[in-house]
């Protein structure tokens, strides 16, 4: 399926009921679905990823779909586990502003060392929407809005790793 065909083909998925999984080969595809998943949010959102990755969330339209959700549920739970905090802080300073202004809701963490050969990047969205890349470094991966099951699976290796995690000082620290 042509970059075209995979843009047109996501107007039409809705977050808990397009099950369809997508290919996806660059990075404007997996900026575009991260968007439209993540504008869909209803609450919660579960990152794993090597730097903050900033050419997918340190992005406009990705920290307008963060506000968005937590201005529509209070509630809502956004949780980033980071295993580059160096870079991270390097690369996605407004990311860290919006998530120290909505503290309640967005919080990052740091693997504890155990994790740190994972070398995969994912995005949960809700408990049931997917987004995942081998690499951690490469934009190719898939994208599924209702994949429950695989969903579920992933979001049980994120929780354990969350639990056995830390913030990082670097993630309070105040930039100006």
């Amino acid at each position: 399926m042509s970059s075209e065909e995979n843009f047109r083909q996501f107007v039409e998925l809705r977050l808990g009921v397009s099950d369809i999984e997508i290919d996806l080969a660059t990075r404007a595809e997996t900026q575009h679905a991260t968007d439209l998943m993540a504008g869909q949010a209803q609450f919660s959102l579960d990152i794993f990823s090597r730097d903050l990755d900033g050419l997918l969330y340190e992005r406009q339209a990705f920290l307008d779909a963060l506000t968005a959700l937590c201005r529509r549920n209070r509630k809502s739970r956004i949780r980033f586990l980071v295993q580059d905090p160096v870079s991270a802080v390097r690369r996605s300073l407004r990311l860290l502003e919006l998530s120290r202004k909505l503290s309640s809701s967005v919080e990052i963490r740091e693997p504890h060392q155990d994790y740190q050969h994972f070398n995969e990047a994912f995005m949960i969205v809700d408990e049931c929407g997917l987004i995942h890349r081998g690499l951690a470094d490469r934009y190719e991966g898939t994208a599924n809005f209702y994949a429950p099951v695989e969903a579920r699976r992933k979001l049980a290796f994120f929780t354990e790793v969350w639990e056995r995690s830390e913030v990082n000082p670097e993630f309070r620290r105040l930039y100006l």
